[in-house]
């Protein structure tokens, strides 16, 4: 039923569910109009109901499978279902076919955004998709705590969640007055920290490859234990450092790449906005001969740096927020000529943006892995290797 606006929020619609999109849903369509329908998979019946009305599209929740996949589990946690916990997308889907609807989403939005045909397998942890998240935040309303609904924020109270690691520390069963919002936090070392909104900071060490990271327990790290190895195993064998070259790590955060890449040899210059980050990877670099740090915006940062002669490196590191680098960044890194940018993305759609202008300024993609290193979620992590198919650029030649 519709109200007197003709508004169709609270109808309940049969729809044939179509493919997988970016954000956690699938994509049908109700009267000619595109429906966003999360809760079900590629190829369903279900009668869904209708949560959300635009000029252009409705969003909507599958609330009951008239013709389930073949491919549809009983969703392991007893939150995860419409008008429950926001957290998880795919919980409804096994772990196999999780990974080839993510695979989809990137091959589909590097075609359409960023015009580039890749065929895309999803490499990942070996996990299952659960107890995996080692940074849980936990939104906290009249003292308690728990997961916000998806796109609302109607508390959904739970005493458990089934992505978080094990080793976090139990928040779930406290009442938190005062505040809006718990962390609770697990290192790689098994430290834990529980911090709020109302916390000063704490900080944990994280060890890769036996080198230690000074972290904030607010701050940005890697959520999945084998994320910080995989990616930067793939950053380096994508670039293949060598002794003498000089680099530049961009939104370079405590430091991880830019240790690795001075332990190969490497100048490096690390430019990353948070200060904290920064006080952070200064501590977490001061045994590395070769390396700067630099606080500030990287678009600023590298336009001083060119100003003060920088014309030239041989190669970078780009790992920006999930809005992603920008045409601005992305122009000042390929006029620098590096041999080869690894681009380490959690966003297909901003990737594909910043590979569509790279590829403009003379940048081609010598590969591209994805990783899926967030299971029962929509969010998946890239690494594209790119290298110049012009080899004067190689030389530093200047770029648009």
């Amino acid at each position: 039923m519709t109200d007197e606006n003709n508004s169709l929020v609270g109808a309940v619609v049969e729809l044939e569910v179509g493919p997988v999109a970016h954000g956690g849903h699938c994509v049908a369509r109700h009267e000619g109009q595109v429906v966003f329908v999360r809760h079900a998979l590629p190829g369903e019946l279900v009668h869904a109901r209708i949560t959300e009305q635009t000029a252009k599209y409705l969003r909507a929740d599958a609330v009951s499978v008239l013709t389930p996949s073949p491919q549809r589990i009983e969703p392991p946690c007893p939150y995860a279902g419409p008008g429950l916990c926001g957290g998880c997308d795919f919980q409804h889907a096994n772990i196999v076919e999780q990974r080839r609807l993510k695979a989809t989403v990137v091959s589909d939005t590097l075609r359409r955004i960023g015009g580039i045909e890749r065929t895309i397998v999803m490499e990942s942890p070996g996990d299952d998709g659960l107890g995996w998240r080692t940074r849980m935040r936990y939104a906290v309303v009249d003292e308690r705590p728990g997961m916000y609904a998806h796109r609302s924020h109607d508390l959904v109270p739970i005493d458990r969640c089934l992505i978080a690691h094990p080793g976090t520390p139990d928040v779930l069963s406290s009442r938190w007055p005062g505040v809006s919002s718990v962390q609770a936090v697990v290192s790689s070392e098994g430290k834990t920290a529980v911090q709020t909104d109302q916390d000063p900071g704490e900080r944990l060490v994280e060890v890769v490859r036996e080198r230690r990271f000074l972290v904030e327990a607010g701050g940005f790290w890697q959520v999945h234990p084998a994320a910080p190895e995989m990616l930067l195993d793939a950053v380096l064998s994508g670039l293949e450092p060598v002794a003498g070259e000089t680099a530049l790590d961009l939104y370079s955060g405590v430091g991880l790449f830019a240790a690795f890449l001075a332990e190969a040899g490497c100048g490096v210059l690390a430019i990353e906005g948070d200060k904290d980050a920064v006080r952070n990877a200064r501590r977490n670099l001061h045994d590395l001969k070769d390396v700067t740090v630099e606080n500030g915006d990287v678009d600023r940062v590298l336009n001083a740096a060119a100003g003060q002669g920088l014309e030239h490196v041989d190669l970078v590191v780009l790992d920006p927020p999930r809005t992603g680098a920008g045409k601005d960044v992305v122009r000042r890194v390929a006029a620098l000529g590096p041999r080869r940018v690894a681009y380490v993305a959690c966003d297909p759609a901003a990737l594909a943006r910043d590979l569509k202008t790279f590829g403009r300024l003379g940048y081609g993609i010598a590969s591209l892995r994805a990783f899926d290193l967030f299971g029962m979620t929509h969010h998946i992590e890239c690494v594209a290797i790119l290298e110049p198919v012009d080899s004067e650029l190689v030389t530093g030649g200047t770029l648009g």
